[in-house]
């Protein structure tokens, strides 16, 4: 199966916006383009049904409604239960409620193993429990390649062991990680595994039944929505953390991790997203599917076309002498986000070139700096980063080509 890439992208209002034409989009691990779907829907709670919901007026009606199909269809996709799907702010206040509301589960002294891969959101939080009686164990990346490696995950257990957090795929590094592997290691030492899938989301959701993941993070504002944080949580783990919303929210678990309550608009229209989804789904196969089918085969047609995508791209990368590639050169293991170092000219002076050749990328740390320091990157300038997803042409990459000649 081929993506039809023109239906793809009369999906993305940006791919007919004037002011973009001519501008190649590869800034997408900060955030993806959003779909028509999904605003259309925004635009219309807002315009319609921007009142309290759950009331039985039908504007309020239609605003629950809207919001309960978000989480039913989230749920769905996924393959999880629509109690075990959250949204909040963003996946960096998502954690720091987490951290909260799962203190308490745990005894002074308890270990909590934390990943140097990670974005910080997935990071920073946990690390502070250090000085609320939680021993902070540290999984470090290789100082060359920034790939984790499970066999020296092993030796970080102990009996006092109680979370292993990591992302399913780095941000800066782009490399995948081994969930499933590293959930059951956790599991086997009777510990959580918490997975940052803010950078993996965008090129496919992943199927949580068979992930083994506690909990599951991803930001919706990369994966053509809302600026709004996703996260899964077991439902059976839910009930032992502490309440972080008003004392009678205790025991309604949609609320409990949310203090500062769902934002109606946006929660509302998030099912945009897999309206989409659906549509290119039904566009591309002709098999009735369930949601979580769909889901898996929509993430291999995605995977595909990007992978044929970064083909071309790392064999140009790998013919110069003059960069550094982040992590594996290889399509395989990793997705498109592919971060370089130029080693004879500077970062500022290589981007400053490549966006007068018209193309959209973004330098620094993006939050990532742990991985950058391990590795002895200075946080500034940091890395170049070039990012795309499927919606990305063949002739936008020719362009970045193109631009990364002249630059470097």
């Amino acid at each position: 199966m081929k993506l039809d890439l023109n239906f793809i992208r009369d999906q993305f209002p940006a791919f007919s916006e004037p002011s973009l034409q001519g501008w190649a989009f590869f800034e997408n691990a900060g955030g993806s383009y959003p779909c028509k779907q999904f605003l259309n829907k925004f635009t219309s709670f807002y315009a319609k049904n921007k009142v309290q919901p759950y009331y039985p007026y039908p504007a309020s009606k239609m605003a629950g409604e809207m919001m309960d199909t978000s989480y039913e269809r989230m749920a769905s996709y996924l393959g999880v239960d629509a109690e075990e799907i959250h949204f909040g702010p963003s996946t960096t206040q998502n954690v720091y409620v987490l951290a909260n509301a799962m203190r308490p589960m745990w005894k002074d002294g308890n270990e909590i193993i934390v990943s140097c891969q990670d974005h910080e959101a997935n990071a920073g939080a946990w690390r502070r429990l250090a000085s609320r009686g939680i021993k902070i164990i540290e999984w470090h990346v290789n100082a060359e390649t920034g790939l984790l490696n499970t066999e020296e995950l092993k030796g970080l257990f102990t009996d006092k062991t109680r979370m292993v957090a990591f992302p399913h795929c780095s941000n800066v590094i782009g490399h995948i990680n081994p969930v499933n592997e590293i959930s059951e290691m956790a599991h086997d030492h009777g510990a959580l595994c918490v997975v940052d899938g803010v950078a993996y989301a965008p090129h496919g959701f992943p199927d949580l039944r068979t992930l083994g993941a506690d909990i599951y993070l991803f930001s919706l504002y990369k994966t053509f929505g809302p600026h709004l944080g996703l996260m899964y949580v077991d439902k059976q783990l839910i009930v032992k953390m502490e309440n972080q919303s008003h004392f009678f929210k205790e025991g309604i678990t949609r609320s409990m991790l949310t203090p500062a309550g769902p934002d109606h608009a946006q929660i509302g229209a998030t099912s945009g997203i897999l309206d989409y989804f659906d549509a290119v789904y039904e566009h591309h196969f002709s098999e009735e599917a369930t949601a979580t089918e769909r889901n898996l085969a929509l993430t291999q047609l995605f995977r595909q076309t990007e992978k044929a995508l970064m083909e071309p791209l790392l064999e140009y990368l790998r013919s110069r002498q003059n960069i550094k590639i982040l992590g594996l050169d290889q399509t395989e293991a990793r997705v498109p986000t592919i971060s370089i170092l130029p080693h004879h000219k500077s970062i500022e002076e290589v981007y400053a070139a490549l966006t007068k050749h018209q193309l959209m990328l973004g330098t620094g740390d993006f939050y990532a700096a742990r991985p950058l320091m391990d590795m002895g990157i200075p946080r500034d300038p940091g890395v170049l980063r070039m990012s795309f997803l499927h919606y990305t042409s063949r002739e936008e990459i020719d362009q970045l080509m193109e631009g990364l000649k002249i630059a470097l």
